[in-house]
């Protein structure tokens, strides 16, 4: 065959190869998934497609462009094999990490789905996350590493310095230290179970819900919406509060400053009226009492609980609201009062002395 035909005959028959190849793999696993729909591994299996097709066209023109007897390749033969090399193992790496990351997700959705704890589902999803990212950084380093073997003078490199490598890993040990920390820190989180992703956490006097875990650093969302990063070696040294462990649910506190005549009897009855009103109380438990007297006020302490730290601020805030609404509108003299007068009858007595 003329050598100006070759090149787009195995250009196109491998284009052609591929296209099919990846029409064929798509066809069954929409078969696959259509039969099997409780399974969603053959559809994200799906997402698979362009990392296998670019994997099977490099492979075909690796085989083949030797074959095209064209010029320009013949003569850079050595570097157009090397860089259809590189783009197999990239594609395979990527291949390879789409395949682990279909698996695992499809594991993970089916335990969700089957799992009615919310801790545990918390708990296997931040473990799911962390492997991912093992195995993606362990494919990524095996690929780099096969990517450079490809290249003769780093083949030479790598053997003059077997020699050092104690020196070397002794040095990096020492210089990678708190690195090396982080990680061990980011798989005792994971496998330790003490803190998941969707956590409520109380961190450095910051109250958040635990958004993102990886092997070096973790991260927070606040209330208002600010995210706090920490390295996960502060969750394995230093304390810190977990509201979400043994439970969501949650009991809170309301706390009143009251002049000693208020009615306490019926400020306890306004504090029930109000939990049946509110929805997002859970009807657990409740209580009120006087916890304690200074000369010039009480103070009164409402006990309310609710499902998880989110209603528990709501129910609080509700209480506290409209609790004082009710003792301005009904009962102003249970306010807390400053007096700046003399005592009640001491003007009196005063008076009389000075007649005296």
């Amino acid at each position: 065959m003329n050598s100006a035909l070759r090149l787009p005959t195995v250009l196109g028959g491998s284009i052609l190869l591929t296209l099919a190849a990846g029409w064929a793999v798509d066809m069954v696993l929409r078969r696959a998934d259509a039969r099997h729909p409780e399974t969603p591994l053959w559809n994200l299996l799906r997402r698979c497609r362009r990392a296998l097709q670019i994997v099977l066209l490099a492979a075909l023109f690796k085989g083949a462009y030797r074959q095209t007897a064209w010029p320009p390749l013949q003569d850079n033969a050595a570097t157009v094999g090397r860089i259809l090399s590189l783009a197999l193992i990239g594609a395979g790496a990527w291949l390879i990490v789409a395949v682990a990351s279909a698996v695992v997700e499809s594991g993970y959705a089916r335990y969700a789905t089957g799992t009615r704890d919310p801790a545990r589902v918390r708990r296997v999803r931040t473990q799911v996350t962390l492997i991912m990212r093992v195995v993606t950084v362990v494919v990524a380093v095996i690929a780099a590493a096969a990517m450079l073997l490809t290249f003769p003078s780093f083949r030479a490199l790598g053997t003059s310095m077997l020699a050092s490598a104690g020196i070397i890993g002794i040095v990096a040990g020492v210089a990678a230290q708190s690195t090396l920390g982080n990680l061990f820190a980011g798989f005792q989180i994971a496998f330790g179970d003490m803190v998941r992703i969707g956590d409520t956490v109380v961190v450095a006097g910051e109250w958040g819900v635990v958004e993102d875990i990886t092997l070096t650093f973790l991260a927070v969302r606040t209330w208002d919406e600010r995210r706090i990063t920490m390295p996960v070696s502060y969750f394995t040294t230093r304390p810190f509060e977990n509201w979400s462990r043994g439970g969501v649910q949650m009991t809170g506190t309301v706390f009143l400053h009251c002049d000693h005549g208020a009615p306490v009897d019926l400020i306890r009855d306004k504090v029930h009226e109000i939990l049946h009103d509110c929805p997002q109380w859970d009807g657990r438990g409740w209580d009120l009492a006087v916890t304690e007297a200074t000369p010039s006020t009480i103070v009164v302490r409402a006990i309310v609980t609710a499902k998880d730290a989110d209603d528990l601020w709501t129910v609080r805030c509700a209480v506290r609201e409209r609790l004082v609404a009710w003792l301005v509108e009904k009962h102003p003299d249970a306010l807390p009062r400053v007096l700046l007068g003399p005592a009640p009858g001491a003007g009196d007595a005063a008076a009389g002395d000075g007649t005296r």
